[in-house]
């Protein structure tokens, strides 16, 4: 079955600057897990997503639409980024999300 994970991020708590070791430290760490997916046979796809300062929106109401800058709603987290995966089940997905490295997230685990 597929699942797709939301990884739900508070935008001002950015980990590292591109370019600082910290940074190439924190990359190795997402590209291990990424290949860890890949050789388990549940990579489908996967990608981290630009701030929402950069997002677009088309909002539609019956005939007519609006298109503003972004973003969408002052909340506390955003959506960064996203994997899609295959999982035998529920439970195996969860664990695939848990070994995200981020500390701090929410996880949005959904069937597909």
């Amino acid at each position: 079955m597929e699942y797709m994970i939301l990884i739900h991020v508070d935008e001002s708590h950015v980990p590292a600057t591109p370019g600082s070791p910290e940074f190439d430290e924190q990359m190795g760490e997402w590209f291990a897990y990424n290949q860890k997916l890949i050789d388990g046979g549940h990579w489908v796809a996967g990608a981290s997503l630009q701030p929402t300062l950069t997002a677009t929106l088309l909002t539609k109401s019956g005939d007519t639409k609006t298109i503003t800058d972004g973003p969408y709603a002052e909340t506390k987290e955003q959506v960064a980024g996203f994997y899609l995966i295959k999982a035998s089940d529920l439970d195996e997905a969860l664990a695939l999300a848990e070994q995200i490295p981020l500390p701090y997230a929410t996880f949005e685990v959904r069937p597909i």
